[in-house]
């Protein structure tokens, strides 16, 4: 029989990384290097402000080149990319790497940004702490998805694809253990990304309780 549903919750801390790039040349060597939790953090942070954020905002590197260098061009073409897609951090770093390399080859212009507009890599430490609550069935994890911060509910749900390296969450990949097939494939299928996390949470606990309820 399948174990209890332990909520766990996380944390951040996020640090200056001492490296930053005052044109596209610069921003390259620094994604080369940097550790893959800043490529998390200036692609991922959006989800992370979700409890306020809606639809998702460009990532920072996107941002910076179109806003900032004003390089149109480019910045869409890092726009372009679906960076939620990507379940591994190192294949998302190699693809702006690849998108770089083209426009460098092709001759692309080196623009620096004016002073005091430069970017500022970031990483971002993460801690993951359990919470008192664990769910032996679909009701009491009804119950419990009302009582939980959101940044569990945001552990359980994004940062999960990046643990298990597929496009699922820890709710459903427990709920199918616990033989709630039709719950589990309902809950995969939302698009967590374009709504808020209370909007979320709200969604997933209807669902819960109609099929508690059948």
């Amino acid at each position: 029989m399948t174990a209890g549903f332990h909520f766990m919750t996380q944390y951040s801390l996020v640090e200056l990384l001492g490296l930053k790039a005052n044109n596209p040349s610069e921003l390259l060597e620094g994604i080369r290097s940097v550790p893959l939790s800043s490529i998390y953090y200036h692609t991922h942070r959006f989800l992370q402000l979700h409890n306020y954020l809606s639809p998702e905002p460009p990532n920072d590197f996107a941002f910076w080149l179109k806003d900032i260098l004003h390089l149109e061009e480019l910045g869409e073409t890092f726009l372009s990319i679906d960076t939620i897609s990507f379940n591994n951090l190192e294949d998302l770093r190699s693809k702006f790497v690849e998108i770089l390399d083209d426009y460098f080859l092709a001759g692309g212009n080196i623009v620096d940004c004016p002073k005091g507009y430069e970017f500022y890599f970031m990483g971002c430490q993460t801690f993951v702490l359990p919470t008192p609550y664990i769910a032996n069935n679909i009701i009491e994890f009804a119950e419990i998805l009302s009582k939980i911060s959101v940044n569990s509910l945001y552990f359980h749900i994004f940062e999960a694809r990046m643990r298990l390296g597929i496009p699922e969450n820890d709710f459903s990949v427990w709920l199918r253990g616990m033989g709630q097939e039709d719950l589990a494939k309902e809950i995969s299928k939302l698009d967590p990304y374009n709504i808020t996390l209370e909007n979320l949470r709200r969604k997933i606990i209807n669902m819960v309780t109609k099929h508690a309820q059948n």
